[in-house]
């Protein structure tokens, strides 16, 4: 029931590899549009009934699981469950967003989920990439893809989520941001958001997990401001106490107002939560509205840059602007989960 640019900076990577070759290049394939991604569901691909359930999940975004989620010896039961989900439905015109979770390139088991997720008829719309350490990484992963697809007619680029889960990681995040953008001119797929991983971090780090995730600020204001830095969303780290919704409050206004564009669930419990809080509260809606009216009227007398409440204002914020309407329609069209794993 399932199915699913920075030229300048490219140019000159290009000319200093060896990639830099007709073979490597494939036809632009188009992007798609802006996806909301307040909440990101992980259900376990081995586990049917909880695969079934989740047909009626009201979340931004379900991630089919085969890493963490998944017992070593149930690895194939998830990627033939996921396979068989994506072959029978068009899904990248569904809502949630459905999007596959595979195992680090550095596990050994990558490949055969990539085997099994994109042999399937429908492509889902969104891969999700954990502990992404090295650039060799995302490397591998495209040519991997490239591979796969390489047959197939593509028409739009599947979304890339990158995890960040080591202290290596953290510092190079703008590395491996500069390599995944450079990576999508010739792949199919776009990153757009990158994922703090708490629970790998703080063992890489030595730290002890708390609560209010102290020992964790440095590192997610940095993936913040390089996630932003490269137009990407930003998606907090997990709360694992999953009935303290009271924490779990807290901790989505703390990670909003760093500027965390939405949160990693792993309980449907937790989604009215975490998808009301990081909805745009009404000062920005308000702001949002009169900056698009405002817009299209100096467009119509030929203005392109306009003075709007004291800011120059031009198309990148009138995105912004209705990024915020998106984010704000999606209050009123949808109703928040209520079933339970």
């Amino acid at each position: 029931m399932f199915g699913f640019i920075m030229l300048s900076r490219c140019s000159s990577y290009f000319l200093k590899t060896k990639l830099f070759s007709a073979r490597h290049l494939i036809k632009p394939l188009s992007v798609r549009s802006y996806t909301a991604r307040r909440a990101i569901l992980y259900v376990p691909g081995d586990q049917e009934k909880k695969l079934t359930k989740a047909i009626n999940f009201d979340v931004d975004c379900i991630a089919l699981d085969c890493e963490d989620g998944v017992a070593v010896n149930k690895k194939d039961v998830a990627r033939e469950n996921i396979h068989k989900m994506l072959h029978a439905g068009p899904v990248s015109i569904w809502q949630p967003e459905w999007s596959v979770r595979v195992n680090a390139v550095n596990s050994g088991l990558c490949e055969e989920d990539l085997e099994a997720v994109l042999s399937a008829r429908n492509l889902p719309p969104t891969l999700l990439l954990p502990k992404v350490e090295h650039s060799g990484d995302l490397d591998w992963f495209s040519d991997k893809i490239k591979e796969l697809l390489s047959t197939r007619d593509i028409k739009a680029k599947m979304n890339l989520i990158i995890y960040i889960e080591s202290a290596k990681a953290v510092m190079d995040l703008p590395e491996l941001c500069t390599t995944a953008k450079d990576l999508s001119m010739r792949s199919p797929f776009e990153p757009v958001a990158l994922v703090l991983g708490s629970d790998d971090l703080c063992a890489s780090l030595g730290a002890v997990r708390s609560t209010d995730g102290i020992e964790l600020l440095y590192s997610r204001q940095r993936l913040v401001l390089v996630a932003k830095a490269f137009e990407m969303q930003a998606i907090d780290m997990v709360h694992i106490k999953f009935q303290d919704l009271q924490g779990l409050r807290e901790q989505c206004e703390m990670g909003k107002r760093m500027g965390f564009t939405g949160k990693q669930v792993i309980h449907p419990c937790q989604v009215p939560i975490v998808q009301e809080t990081f909805l745009p509260n009404k000062d920005a809606i308000n702001w949002a509205e009169g900056l698009v009216t405002a817009f299209y009227e100096h467009q119509k007398r030929g203005q392109g840059v306009f003075v709007y409440n004291g800011s120059m204002i031009d198309k990148p914020s009138l995105r912004q602007a209705q990024n915020i309407l998106h984010l704000a329609k999606l209050s009123t069209t949808r109703e928040p989960a209520q079933d339970k794993q």
